[in-house]
């Protein structure tokens, strides 16, 4: 039998995972959907976990360590809980706190732009300190969800207002293969999901890079939003130089980006901010490894 570790990086709508031999053999590096994830009840998360993992699993392996990265862990007592309920070593987090990890920081802040937006540090006592975060109906303001949502609202505004289309509307009526804006409003009220929503939002930083004002008055309030987010952890007692950002969205999108650096440097220059280049899920792994070396017969 070979002993593994398991990295899990558990997002809303995709999970990966990557299984490595203590030596470091990589033997699974696969992504599968989150379908029916939830952390809470505790139950069916860990449930949700162990066929994850089980399904993975190669043959002939035993499970040392695992590394959990997910959303929905957002206090303390709800990680030690889940890390306990799991059947074997566990250190489970939030996902964003698997940001600084991942980039090889020891303390740093971690921000979070993808399907939703969400900000994540410790104190000076190790303890989570978490913003953002509430869901795209009401926040998320800089994830994919919640900028068509502002998108959208912005597009309308304007229409109401008897502004012509910017580019921003047009962009918006092609995402959603409707005609007017009419139609638009009804398209996304109707299915207010981030799998409605959140698909759509390349299309508002095309507009903005083909000239929209308001797409790019959309991404660059999503930018002041992580900006926002970087200054309530700090308020809250979050400790740490570098700030360290990933997701989909801002790794795929440099006008997010650019609109974060430029906030923290204005507002925070004391902190580096850097674009995580490696999955977030290799910090799973990392946190995997530290737990089973901590452990381990010396």
């Amino acid at each position: 039998m070979t002993d593994v570790l398991v990295g899990l990086d558990v997002g809303g709508t995709k999970t990966a995972i990557i299984i490595e031999t203590i030596d470091g053999d990589r033997l699974v590096d696969a992504v599968v959907p989150s379908e029916d994830w939830d952390a809470e009840p505790i139950e069916h998360g860990v449930a949700w976990i162990e066929r994850c993992i089980a399904t993975a699993l190669p043959d002939g392996c035993v499970v040392a360590a695992v590394g959990i990265g997910a959303q929905g862990l957002d206090s303390d007592g709800i990680s030690h809980d889940f890390s306990a309920a799991l059947p074997f070593p566990t250190i489970a987090v939030n996902d964003a706190a698997l940001l600084p990890a991942a980039a090889g920081v020891e303390h740093g802040l971690g921000v979070i732009s993808g399907t939703g937006s969400i900000g994540v540090g410790r104190d000076a006592r190790g303890s989570y300190v978490i913003a953002g975060g509430w869901g795209w109906v009401i926040g998320d303001d800089a994830g994919a969800a919640g900028i068509v949502r502002e998108a959208a609202k912005a597009a309308l505004w304007a229409h109401d207002s008897a502004q012509p289309d910017d580019g921003l509307l047009g962009a918006l009526l092609e995402a959603f293969d409707v005609a007017d804006a009419e139609r638009l409003a009804r398209a996304v009220n109707d299915v207010p999901t981030m799998d409605n929503w959140g698909p759509r939002a390349p299309a508002v930083f095309a507009a903005a890079d083909a000239g929209s004002p308001l797409a790019a008055q959309v991404i660059e309030s999503a930018g002041r939003n992580l900006v926002d987010l970087v200054g309530q952890l700090i308020a809250r007692g979050a400790v740490g130089s570098t700030v360290v950002a990933a997701g989909s969205v801002i790794v795929g999108q440099p006008r997010l980006f650019d609109a974060l650096a430029t906030g923290v440097a204005a507002a925070h220059p004391e902190l580096d901010v850097v674009l995580l280049t490696e999955p977030p899920v290799t910090g799973a792994l990392a946190l995997a490894r530290r737990l089973h070396e901590e452990h381990a017969p010396r």
